[in-house]
């Protein structure tokens, strides 16, 4: 038996990448780009990863137009915007980041779609404020990593942010996550006590791995993995 127990788990070494602070600042200089030459800034794993998920969601049996998304950690809105150009309607992204949250307003204003963005800290002793099972469908691309790689209890937060996904999601729901530090084994045995293994959106490059499902020990909330080709900077 080659599965880890959470608490067995090998943390991430620290980056400023798990931290607000750098959140905040990189999202103040993307804002005051976007404000001065329209430029939305950069998009975390690159369109293709966006390209392959929402591809993945329209041709999906379990999602639909009317589906209730949100965007973990929506940083700029682009997934979103996506989304609404596909004529979803139930759109919410939710970042820590203020400044995220402003940008992600002004392009979809700007675009004029109507998207919905609060400024949320899931992790917060409210969950954010956040309702119980209210989410179809919840999508994390590099959320999940940036908490992986806090220079404080990252072990703790990443346990945290696990129980309050779940939380938001509606039994049978769908989370659809993106990691570049973690491998397809390893996130599915972070977050198997909560959730069933369902998916996987294989890259163009590497096709394995089919509908896999596991035990679970709470509301049926399923797990869909999107590989991503690319790697991440770990500064």
């Amino acid at each position: 038996n080659n599965k880890q127990n959470m608490s067995d788990v090998e943390e991430l070494p620290p980056s400023k990448l798990g931290t607000k602070e750098y959140w905040d600042s990189a999202y103040e200089l993307e804002l005051a780009n976007y404000k001065s030459d329209g430029n939305i800034g950069d998009i975390w794993f690159g369109e293709e990863s966006i390209d392959r998920v929402i591809q993945w969601m329209m041709e999906s049996d379990v999602v639909n137009q009317q589906t209730s998304v949100i965007d973990v950690g929506s940083g700029n809105g682009a997934f979103l915007l996506c989304l609404a150009a596909e004529g979803f309607v139930n759109l919410l992204g939710i970042d820590y980041s203020e400044n995220a949250v402003e940008l992600a307003r002004a392009i979809a204003q700007e675009k004029k779609f109507n998207v919905r963005y609060e400024q949320v800290d899931l992790l917060s002793e409210d969950g954010g404020g956040l309702r119980d099972s209210e989410y179809d469908v919840c999508h994390d691309k590099g959320t999940y990593d940036a908490i992986s790689l806090c220079p404080e209890d990252s072990h703790g937060k990443r346990l945290s942010y696990i129980k309050a996904i779940h939380r938001i999601i509606k039994e049978n729901g769908l989370l659809i996550i993106t990691s570049c530090n973690w491998t397809n084994d390893e996130l599915m045995d972070h977050f198997e006590d909560y959730f069933s293994k369902e998916y996987i959106i294989p890259t163009p490059t590497f096709k394995f791995g089919e509908s896999i499902k596991g035990h679970m020990k709470h509301n049926i909330v399923k797990l869909c993995v999107a590989e991503n080709a690319s790697s991440c900077a770990d500064d």
